[in-house]
């Protein structure tokens, strides 16, 4: 196992945590996270509370996605689970580390090196399972393109 999924294994269990804007409040099936040829054990949706005035239309949701085997390929998973999340309309989506959120710091690259993966609607997801990866510049470039496509995203009509 490498640093990164050591980290989602903290509590016991592996758990990869996405957040998603612009799929709405409604939680999805647990089957939409059924992807990559892998199954989570667990899935608990949170829809996120006290939404900003240009968050909530769109909604905003979190997901715990548990597997019980820590030595599964999850970076793979979590690659497709963001193009899943961000498949079916306009959306933002990130997987990051317990305690990574705040609505003052949604994809800012103060929290770049807790955020391991992130798509947006219409493009390829990027994802690392490295830690240096994700404290370099390289990293926090691409975070700052896709704070800018959730500005863009936050500010549609």
């Amino acid at each position: 196992m490498n640093e990164v999924q050591e980290e989602l294994c903290w509590a016991g269990p592996a758990v990869v945590t996405v957040f998603v804007i612009g799929a709405g409040d409604e939680p999805l099936p647990p089957q939409a996270f059924d992807v990559a040829g892998l199954v989570p054990d667990q899935v608990y949706p949170f829809m996120l509370e006290e939404q900003p005035p240009e968050i909530a239309p769109l909604g905003l949701m979190s997901y715990d996605l548990t597997f019980h085997t820590a030595s599964l390929d999850l970076h793979t998973y979590t690659h497709e689970v963001l193009r899943r999340l961000c498949a079916d309309g306009r959306a933002v989506a990130w997987a990051g580390f317990e305690g990574s959120f705040h609505y003052d710091h949604l994809l800012t690259e103060d929290i770049a090196h807790m955020v391991y993966g992130h798509c947006v609607s219409g493009a390829d997801p990027v994802t690392s399972w490295n830690r240096t990866t994700l404290r370099g510049a390289a990293w926090k470039e691409g975070l700052v393109e896709a704070r800018a496509a959730l500005v863009a995203l936050m500010s549609r009509p």
